[in-house]
């Protein structure tokens, strides 16, 4: 979870700026099989230079767009994948977000100054926000580190200290108190869904309040911020281990067809079907279900029916939901159809199922062997 408090030097969030851009780079660099000093003779640089921008200390956000676009360019033509310039993009903006929350902590910043609300986020870049709170290295980066060749024992993540993830998480609960009007809900919604990676007692206890808060409210076919508020709330205490709470949550999809609609358009989005990014949530009932593949999605939420998953409720809700209004998927996609295979027999063989999931599991069983006629 990070090392031990330490005393800060000059402003608190500056350290942050560059850690996961720096680290995407190193990864980036590693994969095409070249040292610091290699890639700095390529680019033009001192080897210190690619030392600071790997280290955090020269951020990549601080370089003149010229400039950064010419060392990505010197990554890919050393060897690096072609990717490698999207993931420093990326992780760029989840610098912004991680230096912004640790510099401000319980200071409130505005929704239209604030990187978290700059669009909706896809799971490419909440993964790399969480990535040196949770050491758990997000997907897409996945290929550069098993590519990378090194030498000797290194860092495996970033890494943020205890007393940083002490001032992000508070400047999270910061934003949600003090988001109160409708040009925040994105602003606040996204800072609720990070406080499901804070297992402090305080956090735990205000996600609980704002679950009943959210939960109790009625929520029509057309209201997606407070949809949304509600699927936060029970997705960030799933994840600190409290899974029961989004059997609520799904059963008011199940009772409404739009929020139904809504949650699959989400997904496809989180995911990257949907392409183009959104600054805004109204895109889940503006956009038209049948507008995306869903194959992508059906792939990647079969990964995710482990009956172990503290979010098998949302996760078998929402396939289920995709396959019922798109049965040929199965037909038209054969090679969908042995993974979710598997993951049903092992949804079916477990114990302590709810009544609903179970259900939910034999339902998929069943459209499997319409598809296998």
């Amino acid at each position: 979870m990070g090392k031990a408090p330490r005393t800060p030097t000059g402003s608190q969030g500056s350290r942050c700026l560059g850690i996961i851009a720096g680290f995407v780079l190193k990864l980036g660099r590693q994969s095409a099989g070249v040292t610091q000093e290699q890639l700095a003779e390529a680019a033009g640089v001192d080897t210190t230079t690619v030392q600071g921008w790997e280290s955090g200390r020269r951020p990549l956000a601080a370089m003149q767009i010229g400039d950064f676009v010419r060392l990505r360019a010197t990554l890919t033509r050393l060897g690096a994948p072609a990717a490698v310039g999207w993931h420093l993009n990326e992780a760029i903006e989840a610098d912004l977000v991680l230096a912004a929350a640790v510099d401000a902590s319980n200071r409130w910043i505005a929704p239209h100054q604030h990187p978290l609300a700059a669009n909706v986020h896809r799971r490419s870049l909440t993964n790399l926000i969480t990535w040196p709170i949770t050491g758990a290295m997000p997907a897409q980066l996945r290929s550069l580190a098993s590519t990378g060749r090194r030498r000797g024992p290194v860092a495996t993540r970033p890494v943020l200290y205890s007393d940083e993830q002490a001032r992000f998480f508070e400047h999270m609960l910061t934003l949600t108190e003090q988001s109160t009007t409708p040009e925040s809900a994105l602003l606040r919604r996204q800072a609720v869904y990070l406080l499901g990676f804070d297992g402090s007692a305080d956090t735990r206890e205000w996600l609980r309040s704002e679950w009943r808060r959210a939960s109790q409210r009625r929520v029509a076919d057309n209201d997606v911020p407070r949809l949304l508020e509600a699927r936060s709330a029970s997705v960030a205490l799933a994840t600190l281990g409290e899974r029961d709470v989004l059997d609520g949550f799904t059963a008011r999809l199940s009772d409404h067809p739009r929020p139904e609609a809504a949650n699959l358009n989400y997904w496809a989005y989180w995911i990257g079907e949907l392409r183009d990014d959104q600054v805004d949530d109204q895109f889940m009932l503006d956009t038209d279900p049948g507008s995306w593949g869903g194959v992508n999605l059906v792939q990647h939420l079969t990964q995710r029916v482990d009956p172990a998953s503290p979010h098998l409720a949302l996760n078998l809700h929402t396939l289920c939901a995709l396959i019922a209004s798109r049965p040929s998927l199965l037909t038209d996609w054969p090679h969908l159809r042995a993974p979710l295979a598997q993951a049903v027999e092992a949804g079916l063989s477990s114990n302590g199922l709810a009544r609903v999931e179970r259900d939910q599991f034999a339902g998929l069983h069943y459209a499997l062997r319409i598809a296998d006629r």
